[in-house]
């Protein structure tokens, strides 16, 4: 959380757009007071820039309207100090000049999302993003996993942990990962719309902090085309209105099955749409390089247990002495990466799961077998479906998909294919 005074300085009040991009204006601090109620300028046709910086043709925004941008305090971080440029940067919502939510805001697609899940079943979703991005500007190559890839990066690491500590933002863990200059970084579980602004602000202050050493971190889903990938896996778990654990037990061998049955209705509608959810959580061409067979990330609808092939994993949870497996249970969405919105990709899976429960849908069964190596009536069984291998393909499964296609309001959809 940001002190009470920072007079001489600027706030840079953004919103992260349909392109994952963190865009907006910067007031003076002086100003902030007056700004949390009158708000920002901004224009329907910022929703639309790409993220090349143009405005597609068929945007449905043009040169017409005014919207505003409304601060929301308790998001606002300083980016930078301890000797490198600093700024503090706070993320918004858009609203209509009458202060009503503009239909086509983000953030606010996620907080109608947890709004109608709370309202209808009384479930709280909590939520955390593992973030894998890949760093350019390393003395050396790095090794998966090594003690001397962490070493390598020690400067950064520290920074990044001083930066985040001082922002409120709680960090769980960064590691070198598998891939050559490839790290990744965890966030403690926070209530979905808090996570999903806590992802957005340590991705740019992981870009910030990297910049300081003449680094480049990319959170690219294939910075190469035949390197390794960059994903973003979301896990979620649920408590119920009493504020109790609601997932499960997580555990196999439970005799009630290891995920509660609301839980299991709601992973049974992510399965049912991830066609049509790679759209909106894996949303560019190169994200296909990577939702690829073998490769570690998802290229099925699977619903598995400890798998990371599965498009959506039962996470492992400790069975020590003193750990309630209750409260650890979660599971992990695999098929989303950086370049989708975190508010977007978490919304869209918090409407799938929506209408697995209106459904009343089952837990899906578990695939205990490679998908790759069943033959077609094994996956026709379950049934198991192979997720669109082309941005393209993606686009195609979400407009086909009725009641996904309608999760976005009518010109934010339009935006968004644009």
């Amino acid at each position: 959380m940001l002190a009470a005074n920072h007079d001489g300085e600027w706030v840079m009040v953004s919103t992260c757009d349909l392109a994952g991009v963190v865009r907006g204006k910067a007031v003076p601090w002086r100003d902030l007071p007056g700004r949390l109620e009158s708000g920002i300028g901004w224009v329907p046709a910022n929703q639309t820039i790409d993220p090349f910086g143009g405005i597609p043709a068929d945007a449905p925004y043009g040169a017409l309207g005014d919207l505003r941008l409304i601060p929301v305090p308790e998001t606002g971080v300083r980016i930078g100090g301890d000797g490198a440029p600093s700024q503090v940067l706070m993320l918004s919502d858009i609203v209509e000049t009458d202060g009503s939510p503009w239909a086509a805001c983000p953030r606010q697609f996620l907080a109608d999302a947890l709004a109608a899940l709370q309202a209808e079943f009384g479930l709280t979703m909590l939520a955390a993003f593992e973030q894998e991005f890949t760093l350019s500007g390393l003395p050396g190559d790095t090794a998966s996993f090594a003690f001397r890839s962490f070493q390598m990066v020690a400067p950064l690491a520290d920074r990044i942990e001083a930066w985040s500590s001082r922002a409120g933002l709680p960090l769980e863990q960064l590691l070198p990962e598998y891939g050559g200059m490839q790290y990744e970084i965890t966030m403690k579980p926070a209530e979905g719309l808090a996570a999903a602004d806590q992802t957005v602000l340590l991705r740019e202050l992981v870009i910030a902090a990297a910049r300081v050493d003449g680094m480049k971190a990319s959170f690219s889903p294939k910075p190469s085309a035949d390197g390794i990938g960059n994903g973003v896996h979301i896990h979620f778990s649920f408590r119920d209105r009493d504020g109790r654990p609601a997932t499960g037990s997580g555990l196999l061998d439970d005799p009630a099955g290891p995920v509660s049955p609301l839980a299991g209705s709601f992973c049974a509608g992510i399965i049912r749409h991830m066609p049509a959810l790679c759209a909106l959580t894996a949303p560019s061409p190169p994200s296909y390089l990577r939702l690829v067979p073998h490769s570690w990330s998802a290229a099925y609808n699977s619903f598995g247990y400890r798998d990371r092939e599965a498009g959506l994993r039962i996470s492992p949870v400790l069975t020590m002495p003193g750990m309630d497996p209750a409260e650890q249970a979660n599971m992990e969405y695999r098929a989303a990466d950086a370049c989708a919105s975190p508010y977007i990709a978490l919304g869209a899976l918090v409407r799938a799961g929506l209408e697995g429960l209106r459904a009343g849908l089952q837990t899906p069964p578990l695939t205990a077998a490679d998908p790759e190596q069943m033959s077609a009536a094994e996956r026709q069984a379950t049934p198991l479906v192979r997720l669109p291998d082309s941005l393209d393909a993606a686009l195609e499964a979400l407009q086909s998909d009725k009641a996904a296609n309608g999760w976005l309001a009518p010109g934010q959809r339009q935006a968004f294919l644009a």
